[in-house]
C-alpha cells in the first residue's frame, strides 16, 4: 500500500470519496455499476478491497483508460450499455454526461417517430407495461367525506 492518503480522488471527471472501497467508489460514477467496477478491477489487478484513497497513480491512469474504452479490454458485447448503438452499430460503453446525454437522444427519437413508447413519454405516463389504474396518478387528491352520524 502506498503512504499517501488522497480525500478526494477524481476519475471520469467526478470527485469520488476516498474513504470508500474501490468497487462502491467505482460504483458512484453513472454507467459503473458494481459488477463493472468488480469486472474492471479484476482484469486490471487492483486489489477489490483497497480503499481508493490509498491507490497510486499508475494505478489511477489504469482505471481511468479502462473509464474511456471499456470495449478494448475485451469484455464480453452483452456487459456494454449500448451493445447495438442504434446509428451507427457500434458497441461501446457510456459513462457520466455521455450517457445521460444518449439516453435522452433515445427518448426523443422515440418521440420523433411517436413509436409507442415515445406516446407514452410524451403524455409522461408509464413506458414498460406497468398498471395505471391506480398508481402514478397526479393532480389534487380527493378527500374522503365522512357519513354523518344519526
Amino acid at each position: 500500500m502506498s503512504n499517501e492518503y488522497k480525500h478526494i480522488v477524481r476519475l471520469a471527471g467526478i470527485d469520488l470519496d476516498g474513504s470508500l472501497k474501490v468497487i462502491y467508489a467505482l460504483a458512484r460514477i453513472r454507467g459503473i455499476g458494481i459488477n463493472t467496477a468488480t469486472a474492471a478491477l479484476r482484469i486490471l489487478d487492483i486489489d477489490l478491497h483497497k480503499r481508493i484513497g490509498f491507490l497510486n497513480s499508475t494505478e489511477i491512469k489504469k482505471i481511468e483508460s479502462f473509464l474511456q474504452s471499456p470495449e478494448s479490454y475485451n469484455l464480453p458485447s452483452w456487459f456494454v450499455n449500448r451493445p447495438k448503438e442504434p446509428g451507427t452499430g457500434r458497441t461501446h460503453h457510456l459513462i457520466g454526461s455521455d450517457l445521460v446525454l444518449a439516453v435522452k437522444m433515445d427518448v426523443d427519437f422515440m418521440k420523433k417517430i411517436k413509436c409507442w413508447k415515445g406516446i407514452r413519454h410524451s403524455l409522461g405516463l408509464k413506458v414498460r407495461g406497468q398498471s395505471t389504474r391506480t398508481t402514478g396518478r397526479t393532480g389534487v387528491t380527493v378527500g374522503v367525506v365522512r357519513k354523518p352520524k344519526g
